[in-house]
């Protein structure tokens, strides 16, 4: 019988979507072959503690305090920094577990989602581990995780993006009578103000006119040091404000030669689709596959894959588009989210499903891209050797 391979599923973490991640870390324990993989909870707490065995299971269970507990049982003080936590839990063989590799892992399923989990962060933790990984690399993590950066890169591809304007949190507390002026003259409401860097619609607003956007931008400066204000897609003329655009998604999977889902649409429950919408309301509703036409489709699904090689990125990414409501058809592709929310229920596994490929066979595919993609980077030379060339 073929050796398991040893498989850590990472959770938590410090961001604004813990929670999410919790949830989507629960779905794929559940759903993994058990038969092919053996499995390693390692959860990070809200203040950076790493944990495993029982207090990464308290952790997913929603106890942050018998989590903690059981870490400061279970774990000695020099593993309260996360850099010692990866000496002791994603170490090289040879040179940091001190342990003959017993307890090495094979690949490590990040399921971290938002600020130090999806932005390049961990990716690099990864790296100077030399362990396989699922996702994106660092460029890619980071280039998909600043909407900023990411809209340069797929601009500079040529594919159609929302007009839109990047705004530092500086600027908007040193001058922000300026900073609404410079916004009101290049953009029309209605306005989506967004984290350059965060996921999961928090800390975003829909701003319909000067009143709601100075609290707006408040909200997003909160969290990040870079906030982008976009043009709504919506009908034009007097129904531009109460015309919503339909909102798109189609999931990617694979690494130099990534595939695209079906397309899928959402209908919010909400006016948009925020935080809410996503995760504590029952009234969205997704619809896979959207109805469109086979040249609508077609175009949607290229410009996913091509937005994922924009990018660089590898593994699996969720890419959203928003497309005008009145008739004209006009297709803006709004962003690439490099580690999508995962439960069974979230729209990147339902397209997948829509397409043919079970959550479970999703979940082995995407530690085969992982594995795929570190032997590739293994055939890369990161030394140079004068006398031996």
């Amino acid at each position: 019988m073929a050796k398991k391979l040893r498989v850590g599923i990472l959770f938590g973490g410090r961001s604004g979507e813990h929670e999410v991640s919790l949830l989507s870390a629960a779905s794929i324990l559940k759903a993994i072959d058990r038969k092919k993989f053996e499995v390693v909870p390692i959860g990070i707490t809200k203040t950076g503690r790493w944990l495993t065995g029982g207090g990464a299971l308290a952790l997913l269970a929603g106890n942050a305090v018998e989590a903690d507990g059981l870490a400061l049982a279970a774990v000695a003080e020099s593993l309260s920094a996360p850099a010692d936590a990866v000496t002791a839990f994603i170490p090289d063989a040879a040179t940091l577990s001190g342990e003959g590799g017993s307890g090495r892992l094979d690949v490590v399923f990040p399921v971290l989602h938002g600020t130090f989990g999806e932005d390049g962060t961990i990716q690099g933790l990864f790296e100077l581990a030399d362990i396989a990984y699922v996702g994106s690399g660092v460029l890619g993590s980071s280039a998909g995780m600043d909407k900023d950066v990411m809209k340069r890169l797929l601009a500079q591809a040529g594919l159609p993006i929302v007009k839109h304007l990047t705004v530092l949190r500086t600027a908007w507390e040193a001058s922000p009578r300026k900073t609404v002026s410079a916004i009101e003259a290049a953009l029309k409401y209605p306005l989506f103000v967004k984290p350059a860097n965060l996921g999961s619609s928090v800390g975003i607003s829909k701003v319909h006119d000067r009143k709601e956007l100075f609290p707006a931008l408040n909200l997003a400066a909160q969290f990040d040091r870079k906030i982008v204000i976009e043009e709504g897609v919506a009908g034009s003329g007097k129904s531009r404000a109460t015309k919503k655009a339909r909102e798109l998604e189609v999931a990617v999977l694979g690494n130099d030669d990534p595939k695209a889902s079906v397309v899928g649409e959402i209908v919010p429950s909400k006016e948009f689709y925020d935080y809410e919408a996503k995760y504590l309301s029952d009234g969205s509703v997704p619809i896979i596959p959207a109805k469109l036409t086979s040249a609508e489709s077609k175009k949607i699904r290229a410009m996913a894959v091509e937005s994922f090689r924009a990018c660089d990125l590898a593994g699996l990414a969720r890419v959203d588009f928003l497309m005008e409501p009145d008739g004209k058809c006009r297709i803006y592709l709004n962003e690439v989210n490099t580690l999508p929310g995962f439960t069974s229920i979230s729209m990147y596994p339902k397209l997948w499903q829509a397409s043919g490929l079970s959550y479970a066979d999703l979940i082995t595919r995407l530690i085969e891209l992982a594995l795929e993609r570190h032997k590739e980077r293994s055939r890369t030379s990161f030394s140079f050797d004068v006398a031996g060339q």
